[in-house]
């Protein structure tokens, strides 16, 4: 399967990913992997007392699960040459063990780069919870391929 080239994405266009719930195990799988054990994700009774209520899901694993989303739609599959990075990315409200979460982005910006095989596309993208409120949003830009020039046969 190919997923979308430069020429396809549309400003405007917007895609939205299947819900994924944040688990406990989620939480305490990403601490391992990353080494952030920070109380306020590992330690309910800490985390009780802090203005959250409880423990909260670390922001860049939520990322990474909305990542995983977005990845699952295939729209860049083999298209995708990078991800040139973000331009901003805020957690505006706190994932708890137990939210379901689901990624939505819509096209900002398209253009053409001096090599005429690829293009820049700039998304919105927004994570929101089961209640629709978003939890993170930020400008990505990606670098993907345009639609192969296809040659004739030589006269």
């Amino acid at each position: 399967m190919t997923g979308m080239y430069w020429e396809e994405w549309v400003v405007g266009a917007e895609f939205e990913t299947a819900g994924r719930t944040i688990t406990e195990a989620d939480i305490i799988m990403y601490a391992g992997l990353s080494g952030d054990y920070a109380p306020l994700h590992i330690d309910e009774e800490y985390a009780k007392k802090t203005q959250f209520g409880g423990r909260i899901a670390h922001g860049p694993l939520v990322y990474a699960i909305a990542a995983g989303l977005l990845f699952q739609l295939h729209l860049y599959d083999d298209t995708a040459i990078g991800f040139l990075g973000f331009e901003n990315l805020k957690f505006t409200k706190p994932v708890k063990p137990g939210d379901t979460i689901r990624a939505r982005i819509e096209v900002l910006e398209t253009r053409e780069t001096s090599r005429a095989d690829r293009g820049v596309i700039k998304r919105q993208l927004q994570v929101l919870n089961q209640r629709g409120e978003v939890v993170q949003e930020g400008i990505q830009a990606f670098l993907i391929k345009r639609k192969p020039v296809l040659k004739g046969p030589k006269a």
